[in-house]
């Protein structure tokens, strides 16, 4: 007969018999849980583990670009045929391209640049048509597709002022910009001011232009906006102002009379005075008096000449002891003429009609010369005029329905002469 303490003495041993069990279960089944879910797995050599379910993709071949300056009676064939292209592999890539461009049209001078895989085959082939677009071809399923692309230009607008010491070109450089803005600059006031004769130290100037970069890389200039010049005591200004509906840009000053003129200010952009309009003049190889009715620009032979305004050339060929000579008939009964010529422009003959600012021809010393120089004469209903002196009437001014929106554009660029630094924060 067992007695009440051994009753309960046995009741606690079963207890934690049973607890125990309870306990070695629960192991077991988090044990069995950790190999279900392959945590304990003894990892395979290697060699023996399985093929994955996603495959990666294959490592692209890498690339490589090879830059070719397109040389005079280059080819295309010619430049594929170093990278070992086949004439049937470029006859392929020069028809499929040919609807958006004639590759055997490529020019010397533009650059080339392809991109080849790793086996030589063109992944993307970059042609440059112009400062401004470039044609792009890429292969896709063993076709070449093509696209004329503009350059990525990013436009900075800036802001010089200067003074004249010696020339407007010395000038501009001294500002760390390049004799291109001092053409441009000249262009615009050519019609009140011949940077060579007029210009004297200490005049001055303000500009503010654009700037075309690519990559960071300083590419071009794009436009004036405005310019101020004080030439001799008496200030200039033009303001570039486009039509909102036409798309037309022009330069006006700021009552918005146009800057240009009938005539321009002088034939070649760049030259020295030699002689003046006189009606008595000692002739330098006959030696007597007689009357000079044109302005002499003395400059190197090959200097460019240009039409002073637009018209219909009248007359080209050897005129004498002038030489070479063109006329040029304008209108409201004016005519010029550009004498002692060493050649004509392509393309200038009789009959055709030129611009304002057109190279005509080229300054010469044919017929009866000292020296290579242009002899410029005009004459107004059937008289001889003085080029220098003469007052042409500008062309027509700013039309009224803008004048508002112009002046807002004048305020603007005015406060900008004052404070450059607003240029800073895209004013």
């Amino acid at each position: 007969m067992v007695s009440p303490l051994g009753k309960n003495l046995l009741t606690l041993l079963g207890n934690k018999k049973i607890r125990s069990l309870s306990v070695l279960f629960l192991c077991l089944l988090v044990l069995s849980i950790f190999f279900a879910l392959g945590l304990f797995q003894e990892k395979k050599p290697l060699a023996d583990q399985e093929t994955p379910l996603v495959t990666p993709l294959p490592v692209s071949p890498s690339l490589k670009e090879y830059k070719e300056v397109i040389q005079k009676g280059t080819t295309l064939s010619d430049i594929l045929a170093k990278y070992n292209f086949s004439p049937s592999e470029i006859y392929q890539l020069k028809e499929e391209v040919k609807p958006v461009f004639d590759l055997s049209k490529i020019k010397a001078g533009q650059e080339m640049r392809l991109i080849l895989t790793g086996e030589g085959t063109i992944c993307r082939l970059e042609y440059d048509l112009d400062k401004e677009n470039y044609l792009l071809v890429q292969r896709e399923e063993g076709k070449y597709r093509a696209v004329v692309k503009g350059f990525p230009f990013e436009t900075r607008t800036e802001m010089i002022s200067g003074t004249i010491e010696d020339d407007l070109i010395s000038a501009i450089n001294q500002k760390n910009e390049e004799d291109t803005l001092a053409l441009i600059l000249a262009e615009i006031f050519a019609w009140d001011i011949d940077f060579h004769t007029d210009l004297r130290q200490g005049d001055t100037f303000r500009v503010i232009f654009e700037k075309k970069y690519l990559e960071g890389k300083f590419i071009d200039y794009t436009k004036i906006l405005c310019a101020e010049f004080v030439n001799q005591g008496k200030s200039f200004h033009a303001f570039r102002y486009t039509y909102p509906d036409t798309k037309q840009s022009d330069y006006f000053d700021s009552e918005g009379n146009s800057l240009r003129k009938e005539f321009l200010k002088s034939p070649i952009k760049f030259a020295r005075i030699s002689s003046r309009f006189r009606f008595r003049r000692l002739h330098p190889i006959h030696k007597v008096y007689r009357s000079h009715f044109g302005v002499d620009y003395a400059a190197p032979i090959g200097t460019p000449v240009q039409a002073t305004a637009e018209g219909k050339i009248i007359s080209v060929g050897w005129n004498g002891a002038s030489g070479r000579t063109i006329k040029i008939r304008h209108k409201n009964g004016y005519q010029t003429m550009y004498l002692h010529l060493r050649n004509y422009a392509q393309g200038i003959k009789k009959g055709i009609n030129v611009k304002s600012g057109q190279i005509i021809g080229n300054v010469g010393s044919s017929g009866e010369s000292t020296g290579p120089h242009l002899d410029y004469r005009i004459t107004y209903r059937g008289r001889y005029i003085n080029p220098l002196s003469f007052r042409f009437k500008p062309v027509q001014p700013l039309r009224a329905e803008f004048w508002e929106d112009f002046k807002r554009d004048v305020e603007k660029y005015l406060f900008l002469f004052d404070a450059p630094l607003a240029l800073l924060h895209g004013f």
